[in-house]
């Protein structure tokens, strides 16, 4: 038995070094596409006629930001003529009747703006896409998220991409996410500078290197014929945008992605809400690469292609491996004691651990990128290894959910319509509760605690270096959870106690 566990210990190291290494790999691959390739987006010819554009904002129970965009959209740079705006609205709340009045008020000023309210929400975001396309005939269609306040110049910048001759293969076009709240926490800060890696190097490589990327499900616009062609918006995945975008892919469509064109967001404020989010955008990436990753090796394409869109699809898996790495971590401490002549290997699995800093440099040049002043953001560019980290428990419940078929809901993302520092959010509707899940994430802290302490005692520096990493992550998360979560409780204590 005592020789089983030793071997399966071994080889699970080895196997999942391997892997992870890979992925770092081509992080650093992406990074260097990212510094060969940096300039401005392309040019389109000016258009001589403008055509027709559905502007499509599916929205739920979103009362505190559904307005803001409902008026940034009404403004939108366009001829009226060939401007219709669809809200897409299965709000359970108050929200149904703000988003009514916005759109009451922009009828008057003679904008071609329709208020749609569903019943039921079936198929949730995915079902009110579907249901969109049903309601227009325009060629394109732009989507926004509630959160979201597009630029007035936004269609001016995107639609004549389609319309160049060169382009009949376009399905859609991504621009970039920006934050109106950025500076608001450091949990703000830190999700800012991931998604500025996101969009800056990964979606700028891939778009730029030739790659399949995906279209976002907001700040972006779609040829219909596209998303006819692939098959339509499908529920079957929490992740129906990565889901389309492949199809479209699979289908022989293109993309563009415009880095230069800039859509600004709120970001979720609370860690529960992150949480939420991240956890459906991994669910929902593992369903699509579970789908879609047979046709991609079955398509006509280059190997290049299928292994970079394995990265793409599998890319929340990394958080799998790092998990099953944390917890193999006291056993390879344990057998590098009793059997020195496996430090020669477990050396150059220190090597490979080296690929684990890939990331680091990644946050890094996306702030490069972006302008001055990126070196002092680096403190918090090496804070988001923990946060990584401490979000392996969020990625292993979501991957157990979708092997089990449990959690098939969409569940959205609450925001507060926050944008400046000092702004309160306790106050707000939408509050999550403590997830029970915080206990499993309090016990990855104690496991990593220990095997800190072990190696640390046993000499074994690289393993008490990334376990250190684990536990500061893991004790982040669950310790900002709860704090969050308590004063959600005072304040309604203190708001209880005033009307008594």
């Amino acid at each position: 038995m005592s020789s089983f566990l030793f071997i399966f210990a071994i080889v699970l190291y080895a196997t999942v070094l391997f892997i992870l290494f890979a992925f770092g790999v081509n992080f650093l691959y992406l990074a260097l596409v990212t510094a060969r390739k940096s300039g401005a987006d392309p040019v389109a010819p000016p258009l001589t006629e403008q055509p027709l554009v559905s502007v499509q904002i599916p929205i739920f129970n979103e009362l505190y930001v559904a307005e803001r965009l409902i008026d940034a959209c009404a403004r939108f740079e366009w001829d009226a003529a060939k401007l219709e705006i669809l809200v897409l609205d299965d709000s359970t709340d108050e929200t149904r009747e703000i988003a009514q009045k916005a759109v009451e008020r922009w009828q008057a000023h003679g904008v071609n703006i329709k208020h749609v309210h569903r019943t039921l929400r079936t198929g949730f975001k995915a079902g009110a896409l579907a249901a969109g396309m049903t309601l227009t005939n325009a060629d394109y269609i732009a989507y926004f998220d509630a959160d979201f306040i597009p630029p007035r110049d936004f269609l001016l910048k995107t639609i004549p991409h389609f319309v160049a001759d060169t382009n009949e293969k376009l399905a859609f076009i991504q621009t970039r996410w920006g934050h109106v709240n950025r500076e608001y926490s450091l949990l703000t800060f830190l999700q800012a500078l991931a998604i500025d890696a996101h969009f800056v190097v990964e979606q700028f490589a891939r778009s730029r290197g030739g790659y399949w990327f995906n279209f976002n499900g907001t700040a972006g616009v779609w040829r219909r014929a596209a998303i006819e062609n692939a098959g339509g918006w499908k529920q079957d995945t929490l992740t129906e945008d990565l889901d389309l975008s492949y199809r479209a892919f699979l289908q022989g469509w293109n993309a563009l992605y415009l880095r230069d064109v800039v859509t600004r967001a709120e970001l979720p404020v609370t860690f529960s809400a992150y949480q939420r989010q991240q956890h459906r955008w991994a669910k929902g990436s593992l369903e699509c690469a579970v789908k879609l990753l047979p046709q991609v090796w079955n398509a006509p394409i280059s190997l290049a292609r299928k292994l970079e869109a394995t990265f793409h699809l599998t890319g929340y898996s990394i958080h799998l491996f790092m998990f099953a790495l944390m917890l193999v971590y006291p056993a390879i401490v344990f057998y590098s004691q009793q059997f020195p002549a496996l430090l020669a290997l477990y050396g150059v699995g220190a090597l490979f651990n080296l690929s684990a800093l890939a990331p680091t440099m990644y946050f890094t040049l996306a702030q490069k990128e972006l302008g001055s002043g990126w070196w002092r953001k680096i403190p918090a560019i090496l804070f988001i290894m923990a946060l990584g980290a401490g979000m392996m428990p969020n990625t292993v419940r979501a991957a157990w959910e979708m092997v089990t078929g449990r959690g098939k809901s969409f569940e959205r993302t609450p925001k507060f319509g926050v944008e400046q520092s000092g702004e309160a959010w306790v106050n707000k509707k939408y509050q999550l509760h403590l997830d029970f899940w915080v206990l499993f994430e309090f016990m990855v802290a104690a496991w990593n605690l220990f095997t800190l302490i072990y190696s640390l005692r046993a000499g074994n520096w690289v393993i008490a270096f990334y376990a250190g990493i684990f536990f500061v992550g893991a004790l982040f998360v669950s310790g900002l959870s709860i704090a969050q979560n308590i004063q959600v409780r005072q304040y309604r204590k203190k708001a209880l106690v005033a009307t008594a």
